[in-house]
């Protein structure tokens, strides 16, 4: 991994931002195989594990920006070497884990226009790709706005649902990206996350998928976020597309949600405003075929605030006492032909995934088929077992 690679798969501030994290340790004498919770100060990463290796307590300590920056650890070397060790395969140890843990791994959908679109798409092409192209010319001319000037709940937003459901061209989607209440779903089990380097894996029935690029807070259990990290919110767009309710078909697989590579907590020069201006990248790189795309998402044009999301989420109607990750949503929905006209985009195995913006740094992950993955095994009594 070159120098230009390395810097930019870290903020771009990294000398001055509050990051946390998880690392897989091989054991060593004494010591057992498993997890350990970092803490990165001035480019140097450092097992703080002997203060306490979870990272939802470490999130509702009040004074944890204090503690990030004075707490003491052994050092595991320079933090790039992480990455490097992350993305061998097999991994080098230390390797990144999912900065999270026991937190609750929730996800927010149909948050940006485009994505609204795209998921009327797949539900009225039945999860059938080849519909898709035809069906996005006669929803644009139907609609004839711009869905993201809109306020879900608004008057004009309701406005629009009634015209649209005379003209019978309604949508459970549109419900949730243009009504008042906003789509929040569990993406994953705790612990089950995967981390930068990783394989993501796609579940073998499906033909039609791609990444989705988000930010993702971390919520402490009060239901305040502390932090942001970048996250992949694997996506089966024919099998969602057969049914609503097979989703989770579609978003809970092996190795089918990755975050990472940090957590950079919130201080006084990272900000909610950050999240709510970040612009966010991916690029999709493929292995077999030489394949190319990149896309962009701007955080500002976002239908609902982070903070609306957040207290959709969390509550008098809901608690959290481990506290959650959530993801925002994604404004990009890959369209560009891959494998031949009209068909849009489908991951091949071995693509090169990459999240990135520069206040977090970059995810990076290759495409796999979940069966294929090693299988989830260190689960809650796992964890339970090697922190005792």
């Amino acid at each position: 991994m070159n120098h230009e690679l390395r810097t930019s798969l870290l903020p771009e501030d990294s000398e001055h931002a509050l990051l946390v994290g998880r690392v897989w340790r091989d054991g060593a004498g004494s010591m057992p195989s498993g997890p350990a919770l970092v803490v990165v100060r001035r480019g140097e990463a450092i097992d703080i594990s002997a203060h306490g290796d979870c990272m939802a307590d470490l999130l509702d300590r009040d004074d944890v920006i204090d503690f990030v920056r004075r707490v003491d650890g052994e050092s595991l070397g320079p933090a790039v070497a992480l990455l490097e060790n992350s993305l061998a395969e097999p991994p080098r140890s230390p390797y990144l884990l999912a900065p999270c843990d026991v937190q609750a791994i929730k996800a927010c959908g149909v948050t940006f226009a485009v994505s609204l679109l795209e998921r009327v798409i797949e539900e009225q092409a039945g999860g059938d790709a080849a519909k898709a192209a035809v069906l996005r010319a006669e929803l644009n001319e139907m609609i004839g706005r711009d869905l993201s000037r809109i306020a879900p709940g608004s008057d004009e937003a309701m406005a629009l649902k009634a015209a649209l459901q005379a003209r019978g061209a309604w949508s459970q989607y549109m419900e949730v990206g243009l009504g008042p209440d906003a789509e929040v779903f569990t993406k994953a089990q705790p612990l089950s996350s995967v981390g930068f380097g990783a394989r993501v894996g796609l579940h073998l029935a499906s033909q039609w998928n791609n990444p989705e690029p988000e930010i993702v807070l971390a919520v402490d259990a009060r239901g305040e976020p502390k932090g942001a990290t970048l996250g992949n919110d694997v996506n089966l767009r024919d099998i969602e597309g057969r049914s609503a309710l097979l989703l989770g078909k579609a978003k809970d697989n092996n190795a089918s949600c990755a975050i990472g590579p940090f957590i950079r907590l919130f201080d006084e020069r990272f900000t909610m405003d950050s999240v709510r201006q970040a612009h966010v990248t991916l690029r999709i790189e493929g292995e077999d075929d030489g394949f190319l795309l990149e896309g962009e998402s701007d955080m500002r044009e976002i239908s609902r605030d982070p903070l609306d999301l957040v207290r959709q989420t969390v509550g008098a109607h809901h608690q959290y006492p481990d506290g959650f990750m959530l993801f925002l949503g994604t404004m990009f929905s890959p369209i560009q032909d891959r494998d031949g006209a009209g068909q849009g985009f489908t991951h091949h195995i071995g693509d090169r995934v990459t999240i990135a913006t520069p206040a977090l740094g970059g995810l990076v992950n290759r495409v796999d088929r979940s069966d294929r993955l090693p299988p989830w095994s260190f689960g809650i009594r796992a964890w339970l077992a090697h922190r005792r």
